[in-house]
């Protein structure tokens, strides 16, 4: 699952694709039908990366990606956000049975499974993660090959910076006196 650049906005309801980032802060395109772009302020508002968000677990904290592939990997329909709290209770214990009941509100579960049915029609939710598979290749790779730190001469100087004359400042007045 390829979550990379997907991000959800403070105050904002919805999923969000960055797309870049200007002066004035980051532009952003709306995963919902209308597609809408807008800029949002960099000093003023909080984006959080769907890669980046966990769930508070009972021993450690669960990734949203690993929950979001458990619901995936269900069989059946997959409640809606306006479903009953039970109902949805009762699908968090299935998908994350060791999540924190007393910390993880209902509140919390209804937006991740409304940002589940948004992503779940993409094509990146379909895909591999390029940081997983690219990863184990590195690891591979680095065991393989054992690169040598090449040794500085002993003789090697570092470079001096010369220094220029002080300019000297002009006196004279605007006014021509």
């Amino acid at each position: 699952m390829n979550l990379r650049g997907i991000v959800a906005v403070s105050g904002r309801p919805g999923l969000f694709k960055l797309v870049g980032q200007n002066k004035a802060g980051y532009v952003l395109e709306g995963l919902d039908a209308q597609k809408v772009k807008i800029v949002t302020s960099i000093s003023s508002t909080k984006l959080a990366s769907l890669e980046d968000i966990t769930i508070y677990g009972e021993d450690e904290d669960l990734k949203l990606v690993d929950v979001l592939a458990n619901i995936a990997a269900l069989k059946g329909e997959v409640a809606d956000a306006k479903a009953d709290a039970a109902v949805l209770r009762a699908l968090f214990v299935e998908v994350a049975p060791t999540h924190d009941q007393e910390k993880v509100y209902t509140s919390d579960m209804k937006k991740i499974v409304t940002w589940y049915h948004l992503l779940k029609d993409l094509p990146l939710f379909t895909e591999a993660a390029p940081g997983a598979a690219e990863g184990a290749e590195a690891v591979k790779a680095a065991d393989d090959k054992k690169v040598k730190a090449t040794p500085k001469p002993s003789n090697a100087k570092a470079p001096v910076k010369t220094s220029q004359p002080a300019k000297k400042a002009s006196m004279t007045s605007k006014k021509g006196v």
